[in-house]
């Protein structure tokens, strides 16, 4: 089976590089993986509680739900 990850191009500030490099040297982790690890982990963040399956929110969509505010 073909490799089905989506190959692009990066640009980072050489001191961001230094420090991905770094970061990735001290977990045993290429820098394309370190860097695939990061998003994976930011994409877990965004979504919470809602689990994997739900849909990310809309872009542009109030946090917290959009709902009116709680009353003080």
């Amino acid at each position: 089976m073909a490799d089905e990850r989506k190959a692009f191009l990066l640009r980072a500030d050489p001191s961001l590089w230094k420090e991905i490099e770094s970061w990735a040297s001290d977990e045993l982790r290429s820098v394309n993986g370190q860097i695939e690890f990061i998003l994976r982990d930011a994409v877990r963040r965004r979504r919470g509680p809602r689990g994997a399956d739900a849909p990310a929110p809309a872009a542009g969509a109030p946090e917290g739900g959009g709902g009116p505010p709680a009353a003080s």
